[in-house]
């Protein structure tokens, strides 16, 4: 069966992605590149006369004169023609990148197939815990315009519609952001330093949870392997299970840098458990 590979545009590639995105059923954290216009280039994957699925590359905004390969889906049919179908992807649009998440399982194997010397990025966390936190003196609620010398003075974000106040003093804020595939919703957040280490980010981080559920979202969080403990420590100590930007299994995201032919560089994530390889 003769292989190839079309130029297509978003609109061509819809019926297909959508069948990529429930596949997926979770977080996708490139999931919005498509609707941003000039920053992708969509392909379909054609088997013969049959489209076999879709690739679409980014190629502009962060990834301008780095064409990186983040979405990738095969029929179930025409599995058998993974490789062939990814390695004439790669030649028809020229990428030399690759950005997975590893709960990704067919751009994953290509992740690992095509490239090396993977590197984590981030760390991807979805909900599988119920916690009930409360650090005695703390009070979740909304942040009002009065909070905002305080959350300025402590270097919070001033964006974040939720705040901790821990003794009448503003300690931590932070908010649920939905710029990933609905219904889930990134929360992020940050403690004052002072505050630090008293399970203010924990209850923080809880607190948000309930207000993305209430809101009939599903809540995750993401965060870099370099951030500090104590934030990644809130987040998983609320949220559970985890991905990180290694290599591995299915939970998370990997950003992968390489060209597919000789030198490359990949971003990562992985699940809990597993060993960074670079």
């Amino acid at each position: 069966m003769e292989l190839s590979i079309k130029m297509a545009s978003v609109e061509e590639i819809l019926p297909w992605r959508d069948l990529y995105r429930q596949e997926m059923n979770c977080q996708i954290v490139c999931d919005a590149l498509d609707s941003r216009k000039g920053w992708t280039q969509p392909y379909l994957l054609v088997a013969g006369a049959a489209i076999a699925g879709f690739g679409s590359v980014a190629v502009g905004g962060p990834w301008q004169g780095k064409s990186t390969v983040f979405a990738f889906y095969v029929l179930p049919q025409y599995r058998s023609r993974v490789f062939d179908l990814f390695s004439a992807l790669l030649t028809a649009s020229g990428a030399t990148m690759i950005e997975a998440q590893t709960n990704d399982s067919l751009l994953s194997v290509m992740l690992h197939t095509f490239t090396h010397n993977i590197a984590s990025e981030s760390i991807l966390f979805h909900d599988k815990l119920t916690t009930t936190h409360s650090p005695p003196g703390a009070i979740f609620r909304r942040a009002t315009p009065d909070d905002a010398v305080q959350i300025l003075s402590h270097d919070l974000d001033s964006g974040a519609k939720w705040a901790v106040e821990f003794e009448g003093t503003i300690a931590a804020a932070g908010d649920i952001l939905f710029h990933y595939n609905r219904p889930y919703g990134d929360i992020y957040m940050k403690v004052a330093e002072p505050f630090q280490r008293r399970g203010l980010g924990a209850y923080l981080v809880q607190e948000l949870k309930r207000i993305g559920y209430e809101s009939g979202n599903v809540p995750a969080a993401r965060c870099n392997p370099m951030r500090a403990h104590s934030d990644r420590f809130s987040f998983a100590l609320n949220l559970g299970d985890h991905t990180s930007v290694p290599a591995g299994a299915p939970a998370g995201r990997q950003r992968t840098q390489c060209n597919p032919i000789r030198d490359s560089v990949a971003h990562a994530h992985f699940t809990e458990g597993d060993v960074s390889r670079a």
